[in-house]
């Protein structure tokens, strides 16, 4: 019996959490299993392979983790999949990957390959008591080796691992690794390449064929060509063959395109190491976690994850943030309190050199280098992670495909009904047996569709299209229904409802601790010496990129105010001096003559500022500082910009006017995006090098408040329409945004999300600090003075329902930690998130999903990602490389793209079901005409299947789902699921009208004068066709024995076409998700088309058409009267169906 304590769990607290248990083979299972196989001609080992827990438990028995040869994973996620991995042994002379090894550099240690079970070590390169045994199973790209201290598998992730701290890695981690300790950690971390194969097509092909779906199509095919059903079954055939061509086609060329994105520049030759001043060429495949590598002077794609610790280097990042603007990366701090934290990827990411991202160009001493310590390679790495969530997508969570299970599971319960009344008939009539098993088997064939799955994905394909006409371009065809579910869309502000750049609107300066009037700029005379001047031209992180300054626009903006002119050292100029080389700005030289130009020369040079270092901008911090020296002068000044909230905080409190709130909040309630500035004078002891090694603690401190920069960032044209719109379809607006508070309210009521007459309370939460608990303040926006407390706020929420919760990151973060009771409460009224980091932008995503919101991301790539993977549906206004962690992204930047992606998705989802009812009704009608016929020992011809199957329900299944969405947005939701009420009662009423008419319709022939067992000499048509009659029966004494021909067969085929028709006339739905059915030509014209050649070959028989369909003549009463009763069956069922159609609120 397996306990608790058998099961482990690996990746705990991450997104793949895993349960995983040991098992050996057992012999008699074993046995047992291969019997079975034989017996059941290999369906058995077919449904271990489609279960892999019951693969598992039906051939191995339970045993601990260490003795397993083989281990059962389960996700501990909403899916709880099921994976089957073996333990492989490889031979290495340490069991982790960061052991100091005495290994004598002699040779290389074998690299590990991933594709041998046991690597070993030849004899000569270490003696074999040294090495051990080290047990490892792959999945999803990523090895877990067995740890004996914690008797479980683990992941190693790269240097994190040894969780070493900022300063440790410049003392133990700056020198490199010898060549032999690189092998051994080789081993460990295999090559460091993003290794996306492409699979063969044999592979791709084999793993297709065995889809459940395909293994019934054969054992259908197979049962077809018994009964001689050849053409039906060629025509099975050769849809399977297009079908399977078609998926491994698409399958392939995804495999491919993302094998090109990913090895385009993964392989590249590196600079590595090896102690303080010998480098040598390696290719980046060899490099391991610990290995120092050189970045060159004119960049490279970044081949791992490293953290720069020598040097500065700017960066584009669009690869992984969709932020194209290149980002200035520092060298890791080395001394200071923020040398002594430990290095995490997320908190130091400024100072990390991203796997795929561009170096383009870096700043560096004479002499030196610029270096970085490999941290992460391979999958491990920022880059490897996000093809890993590409190439093992989780499955899609949407209640249509459980249901759709569920539904074939009642259509396989109706085929069990039919298969046992079929046994029980023919033993009554003394049918043979091979006729039993034959026709028995026939009747499950029948009830489940086998063109239902490519009928379903045709709706999705067709809106796949129309996005990509109006530039929405998908990645996850299966999202486009989940789309059509969306009841709350999140959005970022800036770039995604307002516009990318931000306009200076004016300055507010401080002086002597109280502010003075507003200004409308900077570039005036008098302000050119000022602080304030010098903090806007030298406080950012601008560089320039072949002539032409480049940045964050904010900064631009910024800078460009100040018409100051900002110069860069070239390589030469670096070499001809020990520091490093800062980069220089200064007023323009203006165009002055004589003694006004020497003056004015003077004057440049004593406003010249050299940046000596830079700590660029982190989100966390929400705040960048700059040292800088004035040219002449002795001591360095430090500048500080950033949110004023924090800034104030760090500045002197005499030097902060009284009047700070008041002022800030006045420009922020107008929507203003306000930054502060501030400034400090640092000690003239202070040395070059120094300051290269101070930690920003020691230097953003008792600060001098310079004032404030007031910026004004515009609504998109579009947003306010946008938003609108989905308010009126009842679908709820979220802004999420790191910009102020105040800020993003006024946004919010300026763009519609918050209406006039609707008040704001903020939530604000404090954590616990000495012996005071942590608390929440309420307080409306409107009335600060009104606040409460704690459980006070319950109060001010029923004094008023038009209401809207904001808060901002910090009070997110302790409500979720010290109050997680309330934060899905106040998620259900919440409009405005501010200050959020990314991490909690993914974190609210998640609480909004588990209160059952449908929940849609749109933002412009950057800081977005984490939340756009995670959402239902993200949209990535982003066109670059980040759009991958996106489902969607729009090739326009605003936000129009949304309401057109929730019509397609309503469009597509109302397609789904109206493609999988009017499947299931053909599958049932077609059902009911072959249990009827069984009753007299006949059945439906081939040709008349092959005409139903090909001729009717193709061409309608795939037309009827081009109707394009409807152009509006309106309230109601389409249905989600297929088990509701209305779509039941829609079902199973028109099963019933047709079971009604198609009995009816047998009894009522067999009623009839003239009715008697029909014979090839049969002529109630009382017309002379005894040639026609010889020609029929000469060609069909084979299929005599069949009872093909008949007139129930007759009847029902032609009540049964007709019934299809009409059902797929009601079942295809327009108003108000899609465009009325009229407006969709090729389905009209097919419908129309197909009622014309029925109607006129049941009216007017022509006798090649009736002998290739099997059909008798029955007399031209009975043929009006079959007209009769198809016209009443099409009244029935129309006149049905919207009674029963119930739109959901």
């Amino acid at each position: 019996m397996k306990t608790r304590e058998d099961v482990k769990i690996i990746n705990q607290g991450l997104e793949d959490e895993m349960e995983v248990s040991g098992y050996r083979p057992c012999l008699w299972k074993l046995v047992l299993v291969g019997v079975g196989a034989v017996c059941s001609g290999g369906l058995l080992l077919l449904l271990l392979y489609w279960l892999p827990e019951w693969g598992v438990k039906g051939t191995c028995t339970h045993t601990s983790l260490s003795d397993a040869h083989t281990l059962l994973l389960r996700t501990k996620d909403e899916f709880r999949q099921w994976f089957r991995v073996r333990v492989h042994r490889m031979l290495a002379p340490g069991r982790k990957p960061f052991e100091d090894l005495d290994v004598k550099p002699r040779g290389q240690l074998p690299n590990g390959d991933f594709g041998h079970q046991v690597c070993s070590v030849p004899d000569e390169q270490l003696p074999q008591e040294q090495q051990v045994w080290i047990q490892y199973f792959t999945h999803h790209s990523f090895r877990y080796y067995w740890n004996d201290a914690i008797q479980n598998f683990e992941f190693y992730q790269g240097l994190e691992d040894m969780k070493v701290s900022c300063a440790h890695i410049h003392s133990e981690h700056s020198h490199g690794l010898t060549k032999a300790l690189q092998d051994y950690r080789r081993l460990f971390f295999g090559e460091n390449e993003i290794a996306v194969k492409v699979p063969s097509l044999f592979k791709l092909l084999i793993k297709e064929v065995l889809n459940p779906f395909y293994i019934f199509q054969l054992f259908s095919v197979v049962l077809w060509s018994a009964e001689d059903y050849y053409y039906y079954a060629t025509a099975i055939v050769l849809m399977s063959v297009i079908s399977i061509a078609t998926s491994l086609y698409t399958i392939r060329k995804q495999y491919v395109m993302l094998h090109d994105m990913v090895a385009s520049h993964s392989v590249v030759r590196v600079s590595v190491c090896r102690g303080d001043k010998d480098t040598e060429q390696a290719m980046s495949t060899e490099l391991v976690p610990g290995d120092v590598i050189a970045i060159p002077a004119n960049g490279m794609v970044m081949p791992c994850d490293a953290v720069l610790f020598q040097g500065t280097c700017v960066v584009n990042e669009s690869m992984l943030t969709g932020e194209s603007v290149p980002v200035t990366k520092t060298s890791l701090p080395s001394s200071g309190d923020e040398a002594a934290r430990r290095y995490s990827m997320e908190e130091h990411k400024r100072h990390t050199l991203f796997c795929g991202t561009h170096v383009i160009q870096t700043r560096f001493y004479t002499g030196e280098l610029v270096k970085a310590v490999v941290i992460r390679t391979g999958f491990s790495t920022e880059k490897g992670q996000l093809v890993r969530s590409i190439l093992y997508p989780k499955p899609t969570d949407f209640r249509l495909y459980r249901d759709a299970y569920l539904f074939l599971l009642c259509l396989v319960g109706v085929a069990g009904i039919g298969f046992i009344y079929t046994i029980v008939l023919s033993i009554m009539n003394k049918v043979s047996a091979k006729t039993i098993i034959i026709e028995s088997l026939d009747i499950i064939t029948i009830t489940v569709p086998p063109a239902l799955p490519a009928a379903m994905t045709a709706g999705i394909v067709y809106a796949q299209r129309r996005l990509k006409r109006v530039g929405i371009f998908c990645i996850s065809p299966q999202r486009i229904n989940m789309c059509g579910q969306l009841n709350l869309v999140c959005f970022d502000k800036t770039g995604t409802l307002t516009e990318d750049g931000l306009d200076l609107w004016g300055i507010h300066r401080a002086e002597h601790g109280s502010f003075v009037a507003p200004e409308p700029g900077p570039a005036e005379e008098r302000l050119v010496k000022s602080t304030f001047m010098a903090c806007m031209a030298t406080c950012h992180s601008l560089t320039k990129i072949e002539g032409e300054l480049s940045g964050d626009p904010l900064d631009l903006k910024m800078f460009a105010a100040t018409c100051w002119v900002l110069e860069e050292p070239t390589e030469e100029e670096t070499a001809l001096h020990n520091p490093l080389m800062p980069t220089v700005v200064r007023p323009p030289r203006r165009a002055v003559t004589g003694d006004s130009q020497s003056q004015s020369q003077v004057q440049n040079t004593s406003c010249e500022m050299g940046i000596v270092r830079q700590f660029p901008f982190s989100s966390v911090l929400q705040r960048m500082s700059v040292v800088v020296r004035r040219l002449g002068d002795k001591h360095m000044e430090a500048f500080l910009k950033g949110a004023p909230e924090v800034v104030a905080g760090l500045c002197k409190p005499n030097s902060v006017p009284q009047s700070f709130t008041e002022t800030l909040e006045s420009y922020t309630r107008q929507g203003f995006r306000v930054i502060a500035l501030a400034h400090r004078q640092l000690e003239s002891k202070l040395s070059w090098h120094k300051v290269q090694t101070l930690s920003r603690d020691l230097i953003e401190t008792d600060m001098e408040f310079l004032g404030l920069i007031v910026m004004q960032n515009k609504i998109k044209q579009e947003t306010a329409g946008v938003l609108t719109e989905l308010r009126r379809a009842n679908i709820r607006t979220l802004m999420v945004t790191g910009d102020n508070i105040l800020t993003a309210i006024s946004v919010a009521r300026d763009c519609g999300m918050i209406r006039p007459h609707e008040n704001v309370i903020v939530a604000d939460a404090a954590p616990p600090r000495d012996s005071c608990p942590p608390c929440i303040t309420w307080r409306y926006v409107e009335n600060p003075a009104q606040t409460a407390r704690d459980d006070q706020g319950a109060q001010i929420l029923v004094e008023d329902e038009m209401y809207h919760f904001a808060l901002n990151g910090r009070a997110f973060a302790v409500i979720t930690e010290h109050f997680p009771q309330l934060i899905q409460k106040l998620a259900l009224r919440a409009t405005v998130f501010a200050r959020m980091a990314p991490d909690q932008k993914t974190q609210l995503v998640e609480i909004l999903q588990g209160i059952d919101y449908i929940v849609g991301m749109c933002g412009d790539g950057a800081n977005d990602c984490g939340a756009l993977k995670r959402a239902h549906s993200g949209i990535s206004l982003s066109e670059l490389e980040a759009s991958v962690a996106s489902p969607f992204t729009s090739s326009t930047s605003n936000i129009s793209c949304v309401p057109n992606l929730i019509r397609e998705g309503r469009a597509a989802l109302i397609t789904s079901f109206c493609v999988f009812k009017f499947m299931a009704l053909y599958s049932i009608i077609q059902y009911i005409s072959v249990i009827l016929l069984y009753w007299i020992l006949s059945n439906l011809g081939d040709f008349q299947f092959l005409f139903i199957d090909l001729v009717i329900i193709l061409i309608i299944a795939f037309t009827m789902s081009l109707n394009p969405a409807w152009k509006d947005l309106v309230r109601q939701r389409p249905p989600s699921s297929l088990i509701s009420g209305p779509l039941l009662c829609s079902v199973l009423t028109q099963i019933l009208t047709c079971l009604a008419f198609q009995v009816l319709t047998f009894y009522l022939v067999q009623q009839q004068s003239w009715y008697e067992t029909w014979t090839p000499q049969s002529d109630v048509c009382n017309v002379s066709r005894a040639s026609s009659f010889s020609d029929r029966h000469n060609g069909t004494t084979s299929h005599d024995h069949k009872n093909i021909r008949n007139y129930e067969n007759t009847s029902l085929f032609y009540v049964s076409s007709f019934q299809y028709l009409a059902v797929a006339i009601v079942f295809a739905k327009g108003k108000p998700f899609r465009q009325p059915s009229y407006k969709n030509w090729p389905f009209m014209l097919s419908c129309v088309g197909l009622y014309s050649f029925l109607l006129f070959i049941m009216l007017y028989p022509i006798s090649a058409i009736d002998n290739f369909l099997e059909i008798v003549c029955v007399p031209h009463d009975w043929r009006v009267t079959l007209v009769i009763i198809i016209a009443a069956n099409a009244i029935v069922s129309f006149m049905l169906e919207p009674t029963l159609e119930v739109p959901l609120p």
